[in-house]
């Protein structure tokens, strides 16, 4: 029986082999060149993307899952440690066996961005340069850019810059894109 992708490629072959066996695997693609990659028919190619996605999506499980493990086995003593060595957040080791674990565990701050506005504005009416004391950043969502009306948006035209992200291409059989 093949599976639904494979009868996609059932006119290039035998569905439960549409290509050689010579023909490269994910696992051949780092020793391969872009050039000779590039080349690969384009249902291979298909294949391949798809092949990488689904380890991609294995892989990040399996690390969830033993990182999960490692939490079980090691949070309560690095816990443990941390406290005994006074810290809250940081990195700590300590040994099990013959392996040192690192247990990290990063301080988050947030900070309240009205407070920060307001503290910002107190420093500027004393007469002192907020600057030398918070980063200042301005960001405009270009969600809101898009709404706003001709007018203002050609204010702020000199102070924007486009720039492309990163081209993502996926391969889709015909009629599968829907």
């Amino acid at each position: 029986m093949t599976t639904a992708f494979q009868s996609l490629f059932a006119d290039h072959g035998d569905p439960y082999m549409p290509f050689p066996a010579n023909t490269p695997t994910v696992d051949d693609l780092p020793g391969l060149g872009l050039q000779d990659i590039a080349q690969l028919p384009v249902e291979l190619l298909a294949i391949l993307q798809r092949d990488v996605d689904e380890r991609i999506k294995r892989d990040k499980a399996a690390k969830a899952r033993l990182d999960g493990a490692l939490t079980v086995r090691y949070a309560t003593r690095a816990a443990d440690e941390r406290q005994a060595a006074g810290k809250d957040t940081g990195t700590i080791r300590f040994d099990d066996g013959d392996f040192t674990v690192v247990a990290d565990l990063p301080k988050r701050v947030d900070w309240d961005q009205d407070r920060l506005a307001a503290m910002v504005e107190r420093i500027r009416a004393a007469g002192d340069d907020p600057a030398q004391y918070v980063d200042i950043a301005f960001k405009v969502p270009e969600r809101k850019y898009a709404a706003w009306p001709d007018a203002i948006r050609a204010g702020f035209e000199p102070a924007r810059t486009v720039r492309p992200g990163t081209l993502k291409i996926e391969i889709v059989p015909q009629g599968g894109d829907q």
